[in-house]
Order: structure tokens, then C-alpha cells, then sequence
């Protein structure tokens, strides 16, 4: 058995029309479910211990694969908006709860506008937990390649995508945080292509091979600005599952790839190397252990002296449903120079989703500062 990510019939993909409110009085249904996110903020505020950072040189960052993606453009929108889906009030609950200054997400439809992650930020504003800065890109899922990588004798279907979707910024990534974004400063990898990965995994007679991207959804590096006046990079991805394909293992390949891109970053092999303090996070969809895929890779990851694993051994998400049992595809490793103070994983809400929220919490500055 393996991953179940990115797949039809998946539960994340499952969308559920709502009527639209009227306006003027919430109706009670939307009261319900109003009471019911500030009870959940309340368990989750609880679990984080603090709504904010206990002294001025800690920082939190958390990440979460919550499913926050629609079966089409738009829908997610409508229903942050419509704030009636009680699922969706457990994960903005979820999130405003967290205590985070920095919030990961890897399961967000993306729209160029920005308008559902705005909308997101609203709800959560509207609990208590403000974050007026986001960074979002298009990622890569549901963007043509013009060939049919699937081999079905048709082009355009969402696995001939450079990553799986039915449409383009289908279950993307973005960041929300307290913090200012460099925006400008962002280094985005998703264009690379996989065969110029060094010590690439590509076929040589894959389909695709002179279009195909390595990343499923993305690769970026994300500067953000903390009070110190240094900055803290955020190492983000989101791998495809490394399942769903045959016995040329063409997903568990490129997943491998995936994370292996990021030791190559670190070496300087794809630009220069990150200078700053970071945190490597996302979803790698890929268990050091159980499950399908090519361990080694996640595990070369893990056991890396540059890197930090505060959360080694825990759990990230409870396919029990599926007869997986717990498994850990998401990840939060700080650079070893980073002074990790704390670290969790929140309680699991069968309302928000199989997966679960992950945080840290570092004491930022200079590597060698006391």
C-alpha cells in the first residue's frame, strides 16, 4: 500500500455545494458553526500553549497538509466566504490556534489573485490570529506539458500535467505569516527541469523528458524578515506521491528526486547555498520507513549533519481509515545552527483531515550568536 495523496476520490479532493447566505443575519446553521470554530480555536490555543511567541527572540513555524483544495477553480473561495462548511471551520480553527508566526500550507488551491488565501486570512483574522503578510505561487500541478506522459493515447488528462491536477494551481502551497515576506527575494525552483537534476532519476525514454519539470507542485526558498533584523529561509516543497503509476516507477523516481533536490541546493550544486538560518518544510510524502517509495532518499534527508530533527519518529498523519496506520510524510527540519527550543504536533481533529499540524518553535539570530 502506499501513499494516497493527489488521487481521484481521494477525501481531500471532495468538494460539497452550499447554498450562498443571505445577507443580514447569519443564518443559524452559520451561528452553529461560528460557535463551534471559537470552541475549537480554544482546544487548539490550548495544545499550542501560546497565541504568540513566549519571548521576542522566539519564532514558531508550523506546517500543515490541510486540505485546503477543491474538485475546481474557485470553489475554495466560495466557501471560505460562505463559512458554512464545518470541516473547513476545524482547519481555519485549527490554524489560528496553532500559535504559529510562520503557517506552511501544502494542499491550498492556488489563484493568481490571491483571493481565497486572503479570504483564508480573514477567517482566521476574524478569530484572533492575524497574518497581513502571504507569499503563494503557481505552482505546478494541472500546468500541460503537451505530451502523453500516461501513456491512455491522450494529451491534456491531469496525469499529463507537469504535476497532477485537474486544473492549473490545483492543490498548490503557500505561506502566511506575522512576519514581512521578501517577495522579491524568493528563489523559485519549480521550472527545473528533472533531467537536469544532478544524478537525475528520469527514464531516458520517459514521454516527457525534454519538458518535464521535477517539481509536482514546487521547490521555493522563501526569505522571511525577523525582529532581530536578520532573516529566517523557508525551504518549502511538496513531492508527488510515489504510487499511483507501474512497474517503471516513474512517481516513486521523481518523488526521490524531489527530496534530493534539496541536498544538491545545500551543496551550492543548484545556486548558491542558502547563507541564512532556515527551516526545511513540507510534505515529502515519503515515510523513512513504511509505505511505498524510496526511503533512502528521505532518510539521506533526515540523517544530513546540516540539518536538525526535532520531530524525529512522530507521526504526521493517521491513515488508519485507509489501513496505513500513522505515517510521517510532512516534515519541519531546522538548520543545525538554529536553536529549537520546542516542538510538537497538534492533536488530531477527525474534522479537519487525516493529516496534522506540525510546529517548532527557534530562538532566530546569527548561528553563532549565544
Amino acid at each position: 500500500m502506499g501513499l494516497p495523496s493527489g488521487q481521484p476520490g481521494d477525501a481531500r479532493r471532495r468538494s460539497v455545494a452550499h447554498r450562498q447566505p443571505h445577507r443580514g443575519e447569519a443564518s443559524p446553521r452559520l451561528r452553529a458553526v461560528g460557535g463551534a470554530a471559537r470552541r475549537l480555536i480554544a482546544v487548539f490555543a490550548a495544545v499550542a500553549c501560546l497565541a504568540v511567541p513566549a519571548a521576542a527572540d522566539r519564532l514558531r513555524i508550523a506546517t500543515w497538509h490541510a486540505a485546503l483544495t477543491r474538485d475546481g477553480p474557485g470553489l475554495l473561495l466560495r466557501d471560505l466566504l460562505a463559512a458554512e462548511d464545518a470541516d473547513l471551520a476545524a482547519i481555519v480553527a485549527g490554524l489560528a490556534g496553532s500559535g504559529a508566526d510562520i503557517l506552511v500550507l501544502t494542499d491550498i488551491d492556488y489563484d493568481a489573485g490571491g483571493a481565497a488565501l486572503a479570504a483564508l486570512a480573514a477567517r482566521m483574522g476574524a478569530l484572533g490570529a492575524d497574518y497581513p503578510h502571504h507569499f503563494a505561487a503557481r505552482p505546478n500541478t494541472g500546468l500541460g506539458t503537451g505530451r502523453d506522459v500516461d501513456g491512455d493515447g491522450r494529451r491534456g488528462g491531469p496525469r499529463d500535467a507537469q504535476g497532477y491536477g485537474t486544473y492549473a494551481g490545483e492543490g498548490g502551497m503557500a505561506v502566511l505569516s506575522r512576519l514581512p515576506v521578501d517577495a522579491e527575494a524568493v528563489r523559485d525552483l519549480s521550472g527545473l527541469l528533472w533531467r537536469d537534476l544532478p544524478g537525475s532519476l528520469i527514464a531516458a525514454d520517459d514521454p516527457a523528458r525534454d519538458v518535464q519539470r521535477l517539481s509536482s507542485s514546487g521547490h521555493w526558498i522563501v526569505p522571511v524578515a525577523v525582529p532581530d533584523g536578520t532573516r529566517l529561509d523557508l525551504l518549502v516543497w511538496h513531492a508527488t506521491p510515489p504510487v499511483f503509476d507501474g512497474p517503471e516507477d516513474r512517481n516513486g523516481r521523481r518523488n526521490a528526486d524531489e527530496t534530493r533536490l534539496w541536498q544538491h541546493v545545500l551543496d551550492g550544486a543548484l545556486g548558491p547555498p542558502p547563507t541564512a538560518s532556515f527551516v526545511l518544510t513540507g510534505n515529502a510524502n515519503l515515510d523513512p520507513d513504511r509505505g511505498e517509495g524510496r526511503h533512502e532518499a528521505i532518510r539521506a534527508l533526515l540523517s544530513d549533519p546540516r540539518l536538525a530533527d526535532p520531530l524525529a519518529g512522530g507521526a504526521s498523519v493517521d491513515w488508519t481509515r485507509l489501513g496505513l496506520g500513522p505515517m510521517r510524510v510532512s516534515y519541519l527540519l531546522p538548520s543545525s545552527g538554529l536553536r529549537v527550543v520546542a516542538a510538537g504536533t497538534a492533536a488530531r481533529d477527525p474534522a479537519a483531515g487525516d493529516h496534522r499540524l506540525l510546529w517548532i518553535e527557534v530562538e532566530t539570530g546569527p548561528p553563532d550568536a549565544p
